[in-house]
């Protein structure tokens, strides 16, 4: 007996029929646009997600109220605002980019995840995309938050400064984003995201430190610092207005190929070998 449609067939053998398979050839793929939004959904789908995205709009909120109200007057201004924003969302945005990606293993939801979409570069692409379109969302939120700090400095004695320019939103912007993809290289080198965090929080806190303290110890390593150090070489990028020269651009690319794409590549290649239990 031989049954056929337009996606099952069975063929009998001498010992019965064997089981049913399933014809997907002509099936279309899962379109992109839903992989992003799914991926986007995963991000407040756990407690861990929601409660970070909240603690980090909060604490930007409670930054931006001590400037306001603690702040000299000629610190109140916008771009100095800006600058305190930018500084909590830089440090902590990239975590949940890191929760974004390990999660799938350290949740165990990889199998489910890779089932459905088995090309797992077009996974990784969705939560790439996802992850930098809900860090723009959090920096334009945070920038917002800032704004309202500079109309209620008045309330301070302060006067409401709208100094903002082009060099002060790419150094917000690009300087967080980078901190983004840094986290999201770690989080497909390491799966792990204990790990990951750890090594992001060493990466930004001990790291820079630690190259100072060799820079003031160690003669003309300051020099060679910004060549080597992602980290040292975005300071022009926290300092406001400053225009970064093209050499300290080409510091940042020289320290960004070290410190992100190698990162980036390497993980990359981890995470689409690696085995999903």
């Amino acid at each position: 007996m031989t049954t056929t449609d337009d996606h099952q067939t069975s063929a009998p053998t001498g010992a019965g029929q064997l089981p049913r398979t399933i014809d997907v050839t002509d099936d279309q793929r899962v379109p992109f646009a839903r992989l992003v939004a799914v991926e986007t959904r995963k991000s407040f789908d756990t407690r861990a997600g929601r409660w970070l995205t909240i603690s980090i709009v909060g604490l930007v909120l409670v930054v931006v109220g001590v400037g306001v109200f603690a702040f000299p007057d000629d610190a109140q201004d916008y771009v100095s605002l800006l600058g305190v924003t930018g500084g909590v969302l830089g440090y902590f945005l990239p975590i949940l980019m890191i929760m974004l990606v390990t999660s799938e293993w350290s949740q165990r939801t990889g199998l489910n995840t890779f089932t459905l979409e088995p090309r797992r570069t077009r996974v990784i692409g969705a939560k790439i995309t996802a992850g930098l379109g809900l860090a723009v969302v959090v920096l334009a939120l945070g920038a917002a938050i800032a704004a309202v700090g500079v109309l209620l400095s008045p309330a301070n004695g302060g006067e409401a400064v709208w100094n903002l320019g082009y060099n002060e939103v790419q150094n917000f912007s690009l300087s967080s984003l980078i901190g983004v993809l840094v986290g999201f290289a770690l989080a497909m080198l390491l799966r792990s995201s204990p790990v990951a965090i750890v090594v992001y929080f060493v990466y930004t806190f001990i790291l820079p430190g630690v190259v100072a303290a060799l820079g003031a110890l160690v003669d003309g390593f300051d020099k060679v610092a910004p060549w080597i150090e992602f980290n040292t070489a975005q300071t022009p990028l926290f300092t406001g207005d400053y225009r970064a020269t093209g050499e300290e651009w080409a510091q940042i690319a020289v320290t960004g190929l070290i410190w992100l794409v190698v990162p980036f590549v390497l993980g990359l290649w981890r995470l689409v070998r690696a085995e999903v239990k």
